[in-house]
């Protein structure tokens, strides 16, 4: 496979290399007629017209026809298959190796952070906090402008600090995925896990304003919502108002 990369490689620059003679010579002939600053610019428009047509349009298509299988991998819970990858399948940190650049070697980011953290959570040994960290290091250079998976990242870096004892910043990655473009289901459940984190700090207070915050805006309507769901924000209000004696 790396072979077959490392041809395919040389082929694209190949391409662009002839590409550019051809610019070349092209501004050979005409530039009497074309000023320096013209020419300049023409090249340039061509030699990217080239690198997308022989070498970012070629890696977007083998990435996403490589992610896949550790994809399957992935929804199959093999979180350390789909991560390093096996004799027939190639892992999510060899996409972002070999494509890093692409959507999906950046969509391989997040789903290396989830592996990670997932591996970390069933490590009983000291490497877990190493792992812990490697999520938040993959879940970080991650980047999307999807609602969901975006702030579905940041709330695992929230999660990967709380097991790494980092409870303050845990609670700020929380309010962070919570802002993240409001979403009917994520925010209150981001808000809820920041409430629950400051309550254990020991801040009552910003614990029953975030309690309160998804009850009024999220619950306004409790007889048209998840009836369980209602009742434990509710309990939670009535437990952080006792610890207030309120």
């Amino acid at each position: 496979m790396a072979k077959q990369k490392i041809n395919q490689t040389e082929e694209n620059l190949a391409q662009i290399e002839e590409a550019v003679g051809r610019t070349e010579k092209f501004v050979e002939n005409n530039k009497k007629n074309m000023s320096y600053g013209v020419l300049a610019l023409f090249a340039i428009v061509l030699l990217f017209m080239g690198y997308q047509k022989y070498v970012s349009k070629p890696a977007e298509e083998a990435a996403y026809n490589t992610i896949w299988e550790a994809e399957q991998l992935f929804g199959n819970d093999q979180f350390e298959a789909a991560l390093n990858g096996n004799n027939d399948v190639v892992g999510f940190l060899e996409v972002i190796n070999e494509y890093g650049s692409t959507a999906s070697g950046n969509l391989a980011q997040y789903y290396a952070g989830i592996c990670y953290m997932n591996i970390a959570k069933n490590d009983t040994t000291s490497n877990a906090n190493n792992s812990f960290e490697e999520a938040i290091d993959h879940l970080e250079s991650f980047d999307s402008d999807d609602i969901n998976v975006k702030a579905m990242s940041i709330g695992a870096i929230g999660d990967c600090m709380m097991e790494l004892g980092d409870k303050e910043g845990a609670a700020k990655k929380y309010i962070a995925a919570a802002n993240y473009k409001e979403n009917v289901l994520l925010t209150p459940m981001f808000l809820k896990k920041a409430g629950m984190t400051y309550s254990l700090l020991g801040n009552h207070e910003k614990a029953l304003e975030l309690f309160t915050t998804v009850k009024t805006d999220y619950f306004k309507n409790l007889e048209n919502d998840d009836i369980r769901a209602s009742d434990e924000i509710k309990k939670l209000i009535a437990r952080e108002k006792q610890y207030l004696g309120k």
